[in-house]
């Protein structure tokens, strides 16, 4: 199994399997910035073009199958229709050069079916919570217990945003954050579900890809909540998105000095109390995003006492 930081995601993009520059993507030559796709077979594509999806991911994994040394590629996850689909992808060749697969539309009940499809135990899973069952605290309790059996495959838990708002008749507002709308408790809910014992969790989509401003509001609303990864709807939000997860100067200083043998007890650091017992999560966080995100050069506004 492959030993991933699901910080490393950043944008992760997703992909109909449909498309005609599907091989272009997945190597990273379409879009050299993107860090990780999902190659969908399920929402995005009508069920009539399963068939021919199917044929062209077939042909996309003998091409990885081909090509293993891809060094600059985005990681590859596929999402299929069903526990059925997913136990016929897996018999494709090629398939063992994909990182692993998002489970759609996970709950309790289905959960045990997709494990019992992956009969190989190398991929990782990323399960989308996007059903009636988010609003079921039982529900959410249930599928938590079962993601713990079987953790270190999970690389991260997708929130399912436009899905659960058509559960409620919903369509998210074009001038608000979704932690402005419907959803705001709910992915509070889910955080606080699910991230206590270990999960990652990514970020719902932005589909307002013509409002960067907003989207850029949003992203600090997500680091905020301890959302370090994201779902891209637009290829032209990649940039945006890996922006916001640049650290700054005063954070990174910050997270070197909590996470120093020498550091103390308490400290100060622009008048904002510091304390290693419990900032060095958020602290080992901030390192991460500057390995993969890099550091902002612009100036930092001091922040108030």
């Amino acid at each position: 199994m492959q030993d991933l930081d699901p910080i490393a995601l950043g944008a992760t993009l997703y992909v109909p399997a449909t498309r005609d520059d599907l091989a272009e993507v997945a190597s990273g030559a379409r879009y050299p910035t993107l860090r990780s796709a999902v190659i969908c077979l399920e929402d995005s594509i009508r069920e009539d073009e399963v068939p021919s999806a199917l044929k062209r991911l077939s042909a996309l994994l003998q091409t990885l199958a081909s090509r293993t040394d891809q060094p600059s590629r985005p990681m590859l996850f596929v999402r299929p229709r069903e526990a059925g689909m997913l136990a016929h992808i897996l018999t494709m060749r090629g398939i063992e050069h994909v990182e692993g697969f998002v489970i759609p539309k996970a709950t309790a009940d289905n959960l045990p079916r997709y494990l019992a499809a992956l009969v190989h135990d190398h991929h990782l899973l990323m399960p989308t919570l996007e059903t009636r069952e988010v609003f079921d605290h039982a529900e959410m309790r249930r599928l938590r217990e079962q993601l713990l059996a079987i953790q270190e495959r999970v690389l991260a838990i997708r929130i399912g945003g436009n899905d659960l708002l058509q559960t409620l008749g919903a369509r998210r507002s074009a001038v608000r954050t979704a932690y402005d709308g419907p959803l705001g408790g709910t992915i509070v809910g889910l955080i606080a579900g699910f991230a206590p014992w270990g999960f990652a969790l990514s970020a719902p989509v932005f589909e307002g890809y013509g409002n960067p401003a907003l989207l850029r509001e949003e992203l600090e609303r997500d680091i905020e909540h301890g959302l370090l990864t994201k779902t891209a709807i637009h290829p032209s939000q990649l940039a945006t998105i890996h922006e916001a997860y640049a650290v700054t100067p005063d954070d990174l200083g910050e997270a070197h000095a909590l996470l120093s043998r020498d550091s103390r007890v308490v400290f100060a650091s622009n008048s904002t109390m510091c304390e290693p017992a419990t900032h060095r999560t958020w602290a080992a966080s901030i390192l991460r995003r500057a390995e993969y995100f890099g550091v902002t050069h612009s100036i930092e506004v001091p922040r108030s006492a």
